[in-house]
């Protein structure tokens, strides 16, 4: 069924395959084999639907997922243009497209959000001032922290170092702290709660040769290093109103719009600009696709 359901593979190559790789069998006995394993298979498809169900999300929250992607000009070296996405998570409609150029990044100021919105978005949109601006629309956050682009205070706002609030956690499980953060002048704020996850031993491993090669001269902080074994995210709804747990789900359903950008891509040539940077075509030609 794999080979001939899922990779499409004609009967003659099925039986090749099984032929190389077990025992003889004729493309005809294949055939039959697969005649008979019709009750079979709906049986299995019966019990795989439906999926297991999440747990329940309150009524009255949209769950936002924001995102960022570059498009270059021809014969360009860097980006000229930057699309800005706003998808509805549950029903991956987009709600929002905007297109700006390259001295526009990543930052939630733009787009549209209301009271019952629910922001899901990367760590390139940790900063506060955005994430500030977007609570006194009423929106909550779900944001993937960077850690070093933020002041972290605890609840208290007390400094609060991270590293040393989760040094005692085991590999493979949830802390949640209560903290205040705060831009670097002190004018932006936004109190809740990081849920942070330790990643196992061998994840970790490879998050943290991804920053060593990240890290463009000398070598990462031992501080840098260490947190780079945590997947942190920092949100402002409450635990007792979303489990941390849920949380890093619907954190990690943010991938979402990363694959319809790939889809842009793929299906509509987004990337493929025909007109000059700064023309008035590229941006009629954007807004077309």
């Amino acid at each position: 069924m794999l080979l001939y359901g899922g990779l499409d593979k004609p009967l003659r190559e099925v039986a090749g395959t099984f032929t190389v790789l077990y025992e003889s069998i004729t493309d005809q006995s294949v055939a039959e084999r697969l005649r008979a394993c019709g009750p079979w298979i709906k049986a299995t498809l019966r019990h795989m639907l439906p999926l297991s169900a999440v747990s329940a999300l309150p009524e009255g929250l949209r769950f936002v997922v924001i995102d960022a992607s570059t498009v270059q000009a021809p014969g360009a070296k860097g980006t000229d243009h930057r699309l800005h996405i706003a998808m509805d998570l549950v029903s991956l409609e987009f709600i929002e497209v905007l297109i700006s150029d390259v001295h526009t990044g990543e930052t939630l100021k733009p787009f549209t959000l209301a009271p019952g919105d629910v922001v899901v978005a990367d760590r390139g949109y940790a900063q506060v001032q955005g994430m500030s601006d977007a609570l006194k629309r009423g929106a909550a956050l779900i944001v993937r922290l960077n850690p070093f682009s933020v002041v972290v205070k605890d609840a208290r706002a007390q400094p609060l170092s991270l590293s040393q609030a989760l040094k005692r956690q085991t590999t493979e499980t949830i802390r949640t702290v209560e903290v205040l953060l705060q831009s670097s002048d002190g004018q932006d704020e936004v109190h809740g709660w990081v849920h942070a996850y330790r990643l196992s031993a061998e994840q970790a491993g490879r998050a943290r040769q991804q920053c060593r090669k990240r890290h463009k001269t000398g070598t990462p902080k031992a501080e840098t290093l260490y947190l780079a074994g945590w997947v942190l995210v920092v949100t402002t709804l409450a635990p007792a109103l979303l489990s941390p747990s849920t949380i890093m789900a619907l954190y990690r359903c943010r991938w979402q719009v990363e694959l319809a950008i790939k889809r842009w891509k793929s299906v509509l040539d987004v990337e493929a600009l025909r007109a000059k940077a700064n023309s008035p075509l590229a941006e009629v030609w954007l807004h077309g696709k």
